[in-house]
């Protein structure tokens, strides 16, 4: 072959490459990422689904939640061990992503350039790059690499920035400062590995909407966390509805089954193995006279239940 034909092939792979090495993902990456989500899409890419939806996964269980997932095959989408600002106070959210890692002199130099190509801010640390691109209902999901002591991504002024654009909080593999000021900010919550009263050092952002890692799940751009007391569960975008509408079913069956075993009209292993007709039967009228509001609509449940193996 060619010498100089080969010479060209591999000067055009290594200026793509180069290219290719942005600080945030293009939008055409994070739609090749999230292929599977058929809806609306922020214009940087990421699905946007519906703050309906959102407002639904609030009230659903971490189990349950991770339970469909498990079930789809979604296993490293859960982490928990955390510190939480306001641990009664659930959040819900589309995920906004950024990966630090520890600060090198050549490798600073090459993210900043960057970043200025961008057009990101050039003034105070890089870690005001992924807030600023929030917007209302985004999270802000960041790898920390679990530094505590000058691993402090914010205080409470980039708290107050970043509630102010998305009115939700954080969720850090990593640490925050400042936390009674950040516990002041009404409405904001983050959920981190840490906190210390240092500033950040010796760490830098080097990507913004990519995968990245947060403990034991595996996060992308545009994913939507349930984030609880316990713990919080990454879900791609294209599941949420049906996680939504499974758990909301799974708690209905949970209610129904703990009310007849306290009231002791089956036994327990009745109750935990597959029903009977006359269970089904008792359950499908227990719905129809349900005492409060269901959480989806009755048509919604009628199309879940059809063909159900309970």
């Amino acid at each position: 072959m060619n010498k100089k034909f080969i010479l060209s092939v591999l000067l055009l792979a290594g200026s793509l490459a180069v290219k290719a090495q942005q600080v945030g993902a293009s939008p055409e990456y994070i739609k090749t990422l999230t292929a599977k989500w058929k809806g609306e899409r922020f214009a940087d890419g990421r699905p946007k689904v519906s703050d309906a939806l959102l407002a639904r996964l609030k009230n659903i269980s971490l189990e349950d939640a991770w339970g469909v997932l498990k079930n789809k095959g979604f296993v490293n989408q859960f982490e928990g061990d955390w510190q939480i600002i306001n641990p009664d106070s659930p959040m819900v959210g589309r995920v906004v992503t950024a990966q630090y890692m520890p600060a090198r002199p050549d490798l600073l130099e090459v993210v900043k350039a960057q970043g200025a190509a961008e057009g990101r801010g050039q003034q105070g640390g890089n870690n005001s790059w992924p807030i600023d691109i929030l917007v209302d209902g985004d999270v802000y999901v960041a790898d920390g690499f679990g530094k505590i002591a000058d691993g402090t991504l914010i205080g409470d002024n980039l708290g107050n920035s970043i509630y102010a654009k998305s009115h939700r909080g954080v969720i850090f593999y990593g640490s925050v400062r400042d936390v009674e000021g950040l516990s002041a900010i009404k409405g904001f919550n983050g959920w981190v590995k840490g906190t210390d009263p240092s500033y950040l050092l010796q760490s830098t952002v080097t990507t913004i909407n990519n995968p990245i890692r947060i403990g034991r799940a595996t996060v992308l751009p545009g994913d939507v966390v349930l984030a609880k007391k316990y713990g919080t569960v990454f879900i791609p975008a294209y599941l949420v509805e049906e996680l939504v509408l499974t758990s909301e079913v799974t708690a209905l069956r949970d209610q129904f089954g703990h009310q007849r075993l306290r009231e002791k009209k089956y036994l327990a292993g009745q109750i935990d193995s597959k029903w009977t007709e006359e269970i089904k039967a008792d359950f499908l009228k227990w719905v129809n006279n349900y005492p409060g509001k269901l959480p989806m609509t009755k048509k919604e449940l009628d199309d879940y239940l059809k063909d159900r193996n309970y």
